[in-house]
C-alpha cells in the first residue's frame, strides 16, 4: 500500500466515499470549519478522487462562514458557529456555489479553549444537504475525551460517512 499522509482509517473511508460516489455519478462539497481541510485533503489522498470532489470550502471565522457561504450574521450572533442552524446554512451555502450534488458542512470546538456550558470541547455539528431535497439532515455529537487532534479525527470520518451515498 502507499504511503499516506493521513491515519488509515481515515484513507479507508475516504476511499469508500470516492469509490461509492464515483459509482452513483455523484459529485460533493464540503464546507469546513473546525476540521481545517481534513475532510477535502482526505478525499484528495484517493487517486481518481477530481471525479468525486468539486470543490472544498475551508470557512473558520464566523466572516468567512457569512462572506465565502453566505450563512446569515443573525444565525451565528442567535446560535453561534457551532450550531445546527449554522451548519445547516453552511452546507445550502456550499452546494449553491458549487456544482456538487451533495454538501457536508462541520463545525465544532476542538479544544482546548473555546468550549462553554452548554458547548463543551468535543461539541461537533454536522449537516448535509442535497441538491434538489429541502429536509434538513444535521446532527450534533459529543466527542468527549478527546483531545483537539482526537476530536479533529473524529469530526472528519464522521463527515466521510456522512458523504457515503
Amino acid at each position: 500500500m502507499s504511503k499516506t499522509l493521513l491515519p488509515k482509517e481515515v484513507v479507508a473511508l475516504a476511499r469508500r466515499v470516492v469509490e461509492e460516489n464515483k459509482a452513483a455519478g455523484r459529485k460533493v462539497v464540503v464546507a469546513e470549519s473546525c476540521t481545517g481541510g481534513l475532510v477535502a485533503a482526505a478525499i484528495t489522498e484517493i487517486p481518481g478522487s477530481s471525479a468525486v470532489l468539486d470543490r472544498g470550502f475551508v470557512t473558520y471565522s464566523n466572516e468567512a462562514k457569512h462572506e465565502v457561504l453566505g450563512v446569515a450574521d443573525d444565525i451565528l450572533d442567535a446560535f453561534g458557529a457551532v450550531s445546527i442552524a449554522c451548519v445547516y446554512e453552511m452546507a445550502k451555502g456550499a452546494l449553491q456555489r458549487s456544482k456538487a450534488d451533495v454538501a457536508v458542512a462541520v463545525s465544532g470546538i476542538a479544544g482546548p479553549d473555546g468550549d462553554s456550558e452548554h458547548k463543551p470541547i468535543g461539541t461537533v455539528v454536522f449537516a448535509r444537504a442535497v441538491r434538489g431535497s429541502d429536509l434538513p439532515d444535521a446532527e450534533s455529537r459529543l466527542f468527549a475525551g478527546e483531545d483537539r487532534a482526537g476530536v479533529r479525527l473524529q469530526a472528519t470520518l464522521c463527515a466521510l460517512e456522512l458523504l457515503l451515498p
